[in-house]
């Protein structure tokens, strides 16, 4: 049989993917050796997943899901009564928060006592925590006091687990002026929002926003590079949005063609992240002060 053109390239296709295969079978081995997923593709782009405290109700249930399916996040503390009828930052959730560093996530500060920006005026900022001895009380408050506030969180969190948070932060309710943004990247933690479509609407009343409009609208409206903000659980809300909505939100944008990464590698932080003094303990910018 004559040799011809078109079956010596078609020989020479299956020979080149022959080849690639045998150099990707390697890392797929090795991935799976680690217990961890072979690499995949990401058409859509890639989402960065965020979780503030809360009630910590569906703590356990947030954590079960992104570990089945291989996913890691990064999550926002405050000190803030749980539905165990503790706070969760005490050491009681220490056993919690070490599963989730050894998971691989990302951690900020989102204020120890879950302080509210209520004014600036004259260059005078009142504060009001939502928790803790001043609760419920405006207060004033000046550089230091402020990332006293932020480093507390960190502080609580490193006892806990030995491990540091990254140089985050999260305002209470997004409220934030350039008076906090800027006393918060001088004691060297930079503030995180999220996108619009990023704000996954588990504190709203589940009477006129059901947990399958909520789904509906972020599987229709997530794009590549956006921030997701949710809770890990919500007093008010009577039908719980992650029980109904995170698995199915997961999967659906896992189809679509999203991966997904911490902060520590979003674009508008990583450098920040990675700069030589945001190793280790943040500093003060000035003396320490010694239901949702």
């Amino acid at each position: 049989m004559r040799d011809t053109k078109a079956s010596r390239s078609a020989r020479l296709r299956k020979i080149l993917a022959a080849l690639a295969l045998a150099c990707a079978l390697p890392s797929a081995l090795q991935a799976a050796d680690a217990g961890q997923p072979a690499a995949k593709s990401c058409p859509a782009g890639t989402l960065y997943l965020t979780f503030d405290t809360g009630s910590m109700s569906q703590a356990q249930l947030i954590a079960d899901t992104l570990r089945r399916h291989h996913i890691r996040a990064t999550f926002f503390l405050a000190n803030e009564p749980t539905v165990r009828q503790d706070s969760s930052l005490d050491p009681s959730w220490a056993p919690y928060w070490k599963a989730l560093v050894a998971d691989g996530h990302a951690f900020g500060t989102h204020t120890f006592d879950h302080v509210y920006l209520r004014s600036v005026r004259a260059g005078h900022v009142t504060m009001r925590p939502q928790f803790g001895a001043q609760a419920g009380k405006d207060t004033a408050m000046d550089a230091a006091g402020f990332c006293s506030e932020l480093r507390r969180s960190a502080d609580a969190f490193r006892v806990m687990t030995g491990a540091d948070m990254v140089p985050l932060w999260r305002a209470p309710g997004g409220r934030t002026a350039p008076q906090t943004l800027q006393w918060g990247e001088q004691c060297g933690f930079r503030h995180v929002g999220w996108a619009p479509a990023g704000f996954l609407g588990d504190e709203l009343a589940s009477e006129r926003y059901p947990n399958a409009m909520l789904l509906e609208r972020a599987l229709d409206k997530l794009r590549d590079g956006d921030i997701t903000m949710a809770h890990l659980g919500i007093w008010s809300r009577k039908d719980p949005w992650a029980p109904g909505v995170l698995e199915p939100l997961l999967s659906g944008l896992e189809r679509k063609g999203f991966c997904f990464a911490t902060l520590r590698e979003h674009p508008a932080y990583r450098d920040w992240i990675a700069r030589p003094q945001a190793a280790g303990t943040v500093q003060a910018i000035g003396p320490k002060e010694g239901r949702r």
